[in-house]
């Protein structure tokens, strides 16, 4: 079937991407057929942005359709651009006029991982919300949502859409069933319209806000005019309902004006000490395990949450929210929900570093990685003392959160358990530790990476390893490490050419990294070298240190 033109264009995306997924994989960041596929990749965009606000995708199991109009079919596994996305729940993929180059180069990174063999500890869905992308957006079916160690999702999802299936006939059935009831013949029925529903839905809804509104304006006249402690107590108690009743309605922003109200008696010299005792407890009450359960419900039931209003909500949480945040977040079923928990963490953690600490020691991995991330966000290095256990977890995904958290929070304490990481037996280990160490960025992690590249055995790694230790060491600019690596490159040997060739290759491109154009001299030795790493490695780095790029 012919396409339109509009569509062909984003076919044609489409097969730049694919592309792009396979160079982007095959060759370094500083390679010039890296660079050409994602300069080409990102003219392809802006080409189409020339005429449009943005590009919508579809995706299916096995297509991809653009404006209802299939662009890409692959009925494989392997290889299936659909069903990477769709395996993943995700549903619906959209590019917006804007998307920067380093975005794409990023989303690129992402669908260029090779999740079956690299035992990423992410899927495709967590991998892009973590980049918080501006103007690349996607929607996600959550139903089809399956947690990462969940390997099972086709057979789910084809459990669930015939779960559907039978919904749809039950539901048909029954309206055949209701025509050939004798009873309701003769009736008359006027029937209703969505409009007609939406707006009795809007009048129910305002008339049970409405009520509880006006019951806490009366809740808190009583507090003012009361001249008994009993009357304060008995309206405390009735506010506590109030808060728990607008919370079983999804109605936050009750909540939100009773604490109002609260403070502003908490803030009013003219109120006597009794009536303030009272209201320093609302704010306790919200933190409790009966209401933070009730917002888990209104975060996963997948009504529209509007950000002001949660992040309001989560100002006037305490401390004592930190545990049952924790409880829920690892109940919690939907992506979004569990987004917005860990930023209430994130938000109230700093208030107690050791209780947030404690989901340390929580059973189920994904919730112990996502604490360390909250501690790494909030970035107080008295959480130090508190991860240092994390990179012996038993979970590999935990181990290397771990260790990018100690490098982000940097300081002495972690060093020593960093460099025994070198020393790991999991090569993933080896590299995090490394990354981690450039982070810090001191004086003693470089001297332990060169102290590591220079011993014997270093050079009979793996490739891969080798290169992600240089570029950690290319993080320090400095005399010192020019030399090591010109050292390196001055290096002969008889015996193992390979793997000296494979390191020598790994200079040149920390050269190419460091910046230094007296590097250029020695680099040009090897852009015309009969072994063919060694050329493309220099004339890589020549390139980035001559047009940086």
């Amino acid at each position: 079937m012919e396409i339109s033109e509009e569509s062909k264009e984003a076919r044609d995306i489409i097969q730049n991407l694919i592309k792009s997924k396979k160079t982007i994989r095959m060759y370094p960041q500083n390679n010039p057929i890296y660079a050409k596929i994602l300069e080409d990749s990102y003219t392809r965009f802006k080409s189409f942005f020339d005429y449009h606000e943005s590009i919508v995708l579809s995706i299916k199991q096995n297509s991809i359709l653009y404006d209802n109009e299939q662009i890409y079919y692959n009925p494989d596994k392997e290889d299936n651009l659909a069903l990477f996305f769709f395996k993943d729940g995700l549903r619906e993929l959209t590019f917006k006029k804007g998307l920067m180059r380093e975005e794409l180069e990023e989303f690129l990174k992402i669908i260029a991982l090779d999740f079956d063999r690299d035992a990423i500890d992410d899927d495709v869905v967590t991998l892009l919300w973590e980049k918080d992308f501006q103007n690349i957006q996607y929607v996600v079916d959550e139903a089809f949502l399956a947690d990462a160690d969940e390997e099972d999702y086709s057979i789910k999802t084809e459990e669930k859409a015939k779960e559907k299936v039978t919904d749809v006939n039950d539901l048909m059935k029954a309206y055949e069933d209701g025509f050939v009831q004798e009873d309701v013949k003769g009736i008359s029925i006027v029937p209703l319209t969505d409009n007609d529903l939406q707006m009795l839905v809007k009048e129910l809804e305002k008339d049970s806000s409405e009520k509880i509104g006006k019951l806490t304006l009366i809740l808190f006249e009583i507090i003012y005019q009361s001249e008994d402690k009993t009357d304060v107590e008995q309206a405390f108690t009735f506010l506590k309902d109030a808060i728990n009743f607008s919370m079983k309605h999804g109605d936050m922003e009750t909540a939100i004006e009773v604490m109002r109200k609260a403070k502003k008696i908490l803030e009013n010299p003219l109120m006597a000490e009794n009536e303030k005792r009272y209201m320093m407890l609302l704010p306790s009450y919200l933190g409790t395990d009966e209401i933070i359960s009730l917002l888990a419900d209104i975060l996963d039931s997948g009504i529209e949450i509007d950000t002001t209003i949660y992040d309001e909500f989560v100002a006037h949480l305490e401390k004592n929210a930190i545990e049952p945040l924790i409880k829920y977040l690892g109940e919690l079923k939907t992506i979004r929900a569990r987004k917005n928990v860990i930023e209430a963490l994130i938000s109230i953690g700093k208030k107690d570093i050791q209780a947030l600490s404690r989901g340390l020691d929580d059973q189920r991995w994904y919730v112990v990685r996502n604490i360390i991330y909250i501690l790494r966000r909030i970035g107080d290095r008295r959480a130090i003392d508190y991860l240092l256990k994390t990179v012996k977890h038993s979970d590999i995904r935990v181990r290397k959160e771990g260790i990018k958290a100690l490098g982000d929070l940097g300081g002495k304490e972690g060093i020593q358990t960093l460099r025994e990481c070198l020393d790991d037996t999991d090569m993933q280990i080896r590299v995090a530790a490394a990354k981690s160490f450039a982070s810090i960025g001191s004086e003693a992690p470089k001297r332990i990476l060169l102290d590591k590249i220079a011993e014997k055995s270093f050079k009979d790694k793996d490739f891969e390893e080798k290169k992600e230790f240089f570029e950690a060491i290319s993080r320090w600019k400095d005399p010192e490490i020019f030399d090591f690596l010109v050292k390196i490159l001055k290096t002969k040997s008889f015996f193992g050419r390979a793997k000296l060739y494979e390191s020598k290759a790994c200079a040149l491109l920390c050269l190419g990294l460091l910046g230094n154009k007296d590097a250029l001299p020695l680099l040009y030795k090897y852009q015309d070298s009969g072994n063919k790493l060694l050329r493309d490695f220099s004339l890589s780095a020549i390139k980035k240190l001559e047009y940086g790029n």
